[in-house]
């Protein structure tokens, strides 16, 4: 396992991949990762769809610009009437819920020496009609993931940080 700031600064939103089908046993992991992590009131309202048929992949070309030709899409579904509800609000915290869950499972594949990228930018209303969901998920990012193309690099901008100082205030 790499250092956890070595993981952090390395890992990149790779929007190429390799042809080279992702093993059974690293998507498992990857699963496994996201089960880990941590829910408000540990609630895990999170349902994950694994696309892996070639089939299915290019349908979802249709409901985002952003797959990348992955050899594998996992579509971060959360139940938004199974969550922790805030009591100051009201509000649903499933969107938050699979947004710790997106990055363990990021970072995890990382770890394992594979590319992803995480993509809001994909039609909900044409995911829960092609997966044919349940109304009770909602289906907040998807994940392509797979082996880097040899020449995938990160963006120009991926080193481009804030000083710590410019977003804190010690009070």
């Amino acid at each position: 396992m790499k250092d956890f700031f070595d993981l952090a600064s390395q890992r990149y939103s790779c929007r190429k991949f390799s042809d080279k089908p992702v093993e059974d046993e690293k998507i498992q992991k990857i699963l496994e990762a996201g089960r880990l992590a941590p829910t408000a009131k540990n609630g895990q309202p999170q349902f994950i769809y694994v696309v892996k048929s070639a089939e299915m992949r290019e349908k979802l070309k249709d409901v985002s610009p952003c797959t990348f030709d992955a050899p594998v899409i996992f579509v971060m579904c959360g139940d938004v009437n199974d969550c922790w509800h805030d009591p100051y609000t009201g509000r649903p915290r499933a969107e938050m819920d699979v947004s710790i869950i997106t990055t363990h499972m990021m970072l995890e594949a990382a770890d394992l020496g594979l590319g992803s990228t995480w993509v809001c930018m994909a039609n909900p209303h044409k995911l829960h009609t092609m997966l044919d969901m349940p109304e009770k998920h909602y289906p907040y990012c998807i994940l392509p993931v797979g082996y880097p193309a040899d020449d995938a690099e990160p963006s120009e901008r991926h080193t481009l940080r804030k000083e710590v100082s410019e977003f804190t205030k010690e009070v």
